[in-house]
């Protein structure tokens, strides 16, 4: 029998393009095209492992496991756990759906001699069809890809409900702008107390590269007035380091808010030029606003990076 490489190659190549992007349709990413053919192209290349008799090794449970989340890595990247066991989660559902409907297509197609060469004469007169699994195993791994599919799907669903209220976020301050995605969330009543200012919280991580790195280390660690006290060091004379350079000084604020130990504490707050908020292609300007700068993850599947003050929507 001759077995043209090539044409396995190009044939696995596209059943693992097709694949990926049907996961990242049910997880809801959009990823980048060159990046899922070079994750296909290595799902491609491991298949061909099986045609060097010295990498049988390589077809183990384990290094499958493995090769499958280099190709989820290399298509769609890492941000967080979250995504990525998801993502993972997705793959393996959709590859599993794929296999369970070439099979049945196959077994629909067999014509009665095909069927009956699969079907075996035991000593005792009875008969069994060769399946090559065990029915036990077929309704085990049908069970568990359901219970697979209704988890990815449902998280699908709540990210999917939860994306209705994303929206595009861009600050402006001075001549630098800073972009992310936003979560519009309703029971984010934080303001600043004096001026009754809407206060949009933002991690800092989306400000490392304008933020002095021991700022954001006080930050991180729920010690924001340190911050206004390393300013008033270098005000009265104190050397402080990159306090002395920092062009923002002006427009630092302290906002009390109430953690969830029910504890007050202070966060660090800019008050940028402007804000522009983009959401269903509608634009929407705001002047208004305090940036609240949170030293941790807003969001577990890095989703979004800030959490949007209702009050600066219409």
């Amino acid at each position: 029998m001759v077995v043209y490489l090539d044409v396995v190659f190009l044939t696995n190549f596209a059943l693992d393009f097709a694949m990926l992007l049907a996961a990242a349709k049910v997880r809801s990413v959009k990823p980048a095209l060159w990046r899922v053919g070079l994750s296909s192209a290595i799902g491609a290349s491991y298949v061909l492992m099986m045609f060097v008799p010295a990498m049988t090794v390589f077809y183990s449970f384990v290094v499958k496991c493995l090769f499958s989340a280099m190709m989820i890595m290399t298509a769609f990247g890492y941000k967080s756990f979250a995504r990525f066991a998801g993502l993972l989660a997705a793959f393996y559902v959709v590859n599993a759906a794929a296999a369970g409907t070439i099979v049945g297509v196959h077994y629909m197609l067999q014509s009665s001699h095909d069927v009956w060469n699969g079907i075996l004469f035991t000593s005792t007169g009875g008969f069994q069809y060769a399946l090559g699994v065990s029915l036990w195993s077929v309704v085990a791994a049908g069970a568990v890809g359901v219970m697979a599919f209704r988890r990815v799907n449902a998280g699908a669903k709540r990210k999917e409900k939860k994306a209705e209220f994303l929206a595009e976020v861009v600050v402006n301050v001075g001549e630098a702008s800073y972009r992310c995605t936003g979560l519009i969330d309703t029971g984010n009543h934080l303001y600043d107390p004096l001026t009754r200012t809407p206060v949009m919280v933002m991690e800092a991580a989306v400000w490392k590269d304008a933020i002095p790195e021991r700022w954001l280390e006080a930050i991180r660690a729920r010690e924001a007035d340190r911050v206004l006290q390393w300013l008033g060091e270098t005000a009265a004379g104190a050397e402080a380091g990159a306090e002395e350079t920092f062009p923002w000084r002006e427009r630092l604020r302290l906002v009390p808010y109430r953690g969830i130990n029910g504890n007050t504490t202070f966060m660090l707050a800019m008050k940028p030029d402007g804000v522009t908020i983009v959401r269903d292609g509608q634009q929407t300007d705001v002047t208004k606003v305090l940036i609240g700068i949170d030293g941790g993850t807003l969001s577990a599947d890095g989703a979004y990076q800030a959490i949007i003050h209702p009050a600066m929507v219409p």
